[in-house]
């Protein structure tokens, strides 16, 4: 019985002994020397564990050096990773500092459980049904630390998130209307029936209908429903020099392609 209680009492005391000793040691310093350190620990701009020393702990989820500028408040770089968002309209599919289309990820949570390389890799090498910008990688560094400035803003990333799987329909012909009358030349991801559209000689009409996608017609115009319709209508008599040639539709295939083109905004 005493033997038992040794024991027990013996654990209890390994089990309190790190919070006794106080916080654990950063042991990034016995590999990198120290820098800004008016700013606190190295995780502070860093991520990482300190506490280990095996590179291979120590560095999960690291951000190298290039991607926490984010972290010394306002600089150059920053706003043009800040305007390049807008530049591309990332927000028509995803959600950015709490603001955004849920057409695809969220990168208010990607940046929080990727490292930084693994977002820049997917912008330079696009998944399936997102558009190729042919972005250098400098400028998608720059873009990857306003990701990060957006998502340090906002509280942090907690409870059951909804996964979005659009499955490969490449090589196929839909019957929905978009399919049929302009997915020779336009894609579009689109909450209901996931990727459509196999062309790419017109824009990509991801959110279209929403506020984030970018100001495009009549005079920096907003695209809206009744801005398609005149646009489908005659799109020579909003834009003289457009090459698209009128579309036809009943009543019924408009409301059918309003309805694939509408999303769920945070808006």
């Amino acid at each position: 019985m005493v033997a038992r209680f040794l024991t027990a009492a013996a654990l209890m005391l390994l089990a309190v002994a790190p919070a006794l000793a106080g916080p654990a040691r950063e042991l990034c310093q016995s590999c990198h020397p120290s820098h800004y350190v008016e700013r606190g620990l190295c995780t502070t701009c860093h991520r990482g564990n300190p506490a280990s020393d095996r590179k291979n702990i120590a560095h999960q989820l690291l951000i190298s050096g290039r991607y926490a500028a984010f972290t010394l408040g306002d600089s150059p770089l920053l706003r043009r990773g800040g305007r390049l968002i807008e530049q591309f309209a990332c927000r028509r599919c995803h959600v950015i500092g709490g603001r955004g289309n849920r057409l695809s990820a969220n990168l208010d949570h990607s940046v929080a459980r990727k490292a930084p390389e693994a977002i820049t890799e997917s912008i330079l090498h696009p998944v399936q049904n997102m558009p190729d910008f042919h972005m250098e990688e400098s400028r998608s560094v720059m873009l990857v630390n306003a990701l990060l400035a957006e998502a340090g803003r906002q509280k942090a990333v907690s409870g059951e998130q909804r996964q979005i799987v659009h499955f490969d329909r490449k090589g196929t012909v839909g019957k929905d209307i978009f399919s049929r009358t302009c997915g020779s030349c336009h894609r579009v991801l689109t909450a209901r029936l996931g990727g459509l559209g196999q062309g790419d000689a017109g824009p990509n009409l991801s959110g279209l209908l929403s506020p984030h996608y970018p100001a495009t017609f009549r005079e920096n115009g907003r695209w809206a429903e009744r801005e398609l319709g005149e646009w489908l209508k005659n799109p020579r008599q909003t834009r003289a020099m457009a090459r698209m040639q009128p579309v036809i539709l009943t009543a019924a295939e408009f409301r059918e392609l309003v309805e694939i083109l509408t999303v769920e905004s945070t808006e």
